[in-house]
């Protein structure tokens, strides 16, 4: 009779844990407004992600843990008979660190080099780290004129490392991690 009550209060844990893990991931962030444009010189692009941001992972950050989005840009040329060919292949990063003392949020954008962005408003740090801009992909002249090409773009927050004590304390920490669907764009250079 025990191993019954056993059985039973684990099937219902186990479905209770699961509800709660497929309510937390209820949320799901988006890539997209992913533009390709050019200079005279270099091809450049534009993106946003949509939904990054859940209240657990505001809170986290207010209280002082540092977040990274990652985002992967991935361009190809497009080949008919044979696989895509990779031509380049980037990753940019947008850490964030709010400082309660000084009540600011910094941002460190790897696509500036140089100091990070400093902000009062967590709305603004919010834009910061959810975009792209003008961000240049490649020069033009590593394109072959006529080709058809693919950019694949996607975002990911950073798996945290925490101190080793946290890990403990904090498990449900991995629950606000998000990665998107690969937004793609086809052009003919």
């Amino acid at each position: 009779m025990t191993k019954l009550i056993n059985k039973q209060t684990l099937t219902v844990l186990c479905i209770i844990i699961f509800f709660f893990f497929t309510a937390a991931a209820g949320q799901e962030a988006k890539l997209n407004n992913l533009f390709v444009s050019n200079t005279r010189d270099n091809l450049i692009i534009y993106c946003k992600t949509e939904g990054a941001f859940t209240e657990k992972m505001e809170r986290a950050i207010i209280s002082g843990v540092p977040v990274t989005f990652s985002f992967f840009i991935n361009l190809y040329k497009v080949r008919t008979f044979l696989p895509d060919k990779e031509v380049i292949e980037k990753k940019i990063t947008h850490s964030i660190k709010y400082n309660n003392l000084k009540k600011e949020y910094t941002i460190t954008l790897s696509t500036q080099s140089g100091s990070p962005v400093i902000t009062k408003t967590f709305e603004e740090a919010k834009k910061l780290m959810c975009k792209i801009d003008n961000l240049t992909l490649i020069p033009l002249d590593r394109l072959e004129k006529g080709s058809q090409y693919q950019i694949r773009a996607k975002a990911e927050l950073m798996k945290m490392t925490l101190p080793f004590y946290l890990h403990y304390v904090l498990f449900f920490v991995s629950m606000w991690n998000f990665e998107t669907e690969w937004h793609t764009i086809d052009f003919i250079y």
